[in-house]
């Protein structure tokens, strides 16, 4: 009876937890790593690793130094070291990004500061004309042999 009870409870506090928001206000400093699966709102600083599967949010205060692996960001603040989203990076005009990052979306604002190495992973399109390039250097192979002969 009291084990089918608890068992319920801790379901239910886990799934509450994932929902909510999880913030670091301003004059916070974590030196450490932070794993979550709730979003994140960000006005403090963070020196280590932080890990989630929501969405992350950096205030104009916010700071962030260390790799940050998530969905999607929305930077207002300072970010140094690795990013890794698997969604959109959105940078506010007072960001400040440096380091290497790797998304599959990007939208940034005039004025925000973007000095990193980026690869945006996602789909690629082929080339409507490719096949055209490949038809024509085989006819320059084709007509090079032709006057070699």
């Amino acid at each position: 009876m009291f084990s089918s009870d608890s068992k319920k409870f801790k379901q239910s506090t886990s799934m509450e937890t994932s929902t909510q928001q999880n913030i670091i206000a301003q004059g916070t400093k974590i030196v450490g790593d932070i794993a979550s699966k709730g979003p994140f709102r960000i006005d403090g600083t963070v020196e280590g690793n932080v890990k989630t599967t929501g969405k992350v949010v950096i205030g104009k205060s916010g700071f962030i130094k260390g790799t940050l692996q998530g969905e999607n960001a929305d930077f207002e603040g300072k970010f140094s070291g690795k990013l890794i989203l698997s969604g959109t990076l959105s940078l506010k005009s007072t960001a400040h990004i440096e380091g290497e990052v790797h998304i599959t979306k990007l939208a940034v604002e005039p004025g925000a500061t973007f000095n990193a190495t980026c690869s945006m992973k996602g789909t690629v399109k082929a080339l409507s004309n490719e096949p055209t390039i490949q038809k024509s250097a085989q006819q320059q192979t084709d007509q090079k042999a032709e006057r070699q002969a």
